[in-house]
């Protein structure tokens, strides 16, 4: 003789037995407290996870391949400046102000670029352990840091076209929020140390700075000129911070 069991709107067929149907039940809701704690991603990737300390050699490959691009990325801005050969006198003269907007953008450039590079420096710094999901958020950014050169370039060549300034604005908002992603969802998935303080500081500056370049986006259809005016607003407020932060200490 055989029981059948309803339990939750499954029919669970049993050999007879006091426990039986009590058996199923208890079966069932174990069952869904483990595919609960599954679907629970901060749990889950944290226990699958390769730990730091454990696998040095391969946390310290991926380090220094993003190191490598971020190296690369910075040193192709100076190759969109340059002076043709046998040029000298008043003709240099002419051709090294005609490349003001180039010298322009790289310094610019170099600054932002050298700035994410300690972001993404200090972050790598609190990873206590990766996962497949964080190498692929941080090629991700990766990618968005190797565009950045031709971006530079464009804008540098032409500094008061809409399009020029668009395309910066988009890569580095790009660059702000997906390093943002990355480093918020390494958080969650418990494989930073990143303190909670340190991260609502992270969140609040990559809202304002992506905030600004979104912002400039309009600005640029309207007038190419004013819109780069917007993002010294980001120099201020970091000159802000510094100010306040001396004044307090």
């Amino acid at each position: 003789m055989l029981v059948r069991c309803r339990t939750s709107g499954q029919i669970q067929v049993y050999r007879p037995s006091p426990a039986s149907c009590a058996g199923a039940h208890a079966a069932l809701s174990s069952g869904r407290s483990v595919a609960r704690s599954l679907d629970d991603g901060g749990v889950s990737r944290a226990r699958v996870a390769k730990r730091r300390e454990e696998n040095e050699v391969e946390f310290s490959r991926i380090v220094a391949f993003s190191d490598g691009v971020f190296a690369i990325a910075i040193t192709l801005l100076v190759l969109n400046l340059g002076v043709p050969p046998h040029t000298s006198g008043a003709e240099l003269d002419n051709v090294l102000w005609e490349q003001r907007q180039d010298v322009l953008a790289y310094a610019l450039s170099f600054a932002i670029i050298g700035r994410f590079w300690v972001v993404h420096h200090r972050f790598f710094s609190s990873v206590v352990g990766f996962d497949g999901r964080l190498l692929g958020l941080n090629l991700f950014y990766l990618g968005w840091i190797a565009l950045f050169p031709f971006s530079a370039g464009v804008f540098g060549a032409h500094a008061g076209d809409t399009a020029a300034v668009v395309l910066y604005a988009v890569n580095l908002a790009g660059i702000t929020l997906v390093g943002m992603l990355m480093m918020a969802d390494a958080r969650r998935a418990e494989l930073s140390e990143m303190s909670a303080e340190e991260a609502r500081e992270g969140r609040r500056r990559a809202t304002l700075i992506s905030a600004v370049f979104l912002a400039s986006i309009p600005v640029a259809f309207l007038n190419p000129d004013v819109a780069p005016v917007l993002w010294l607003s980001l120099f201020l407020d970091s000159v802000g911070r510094r100010v306040r932060g001396r004044h307090t200490s």
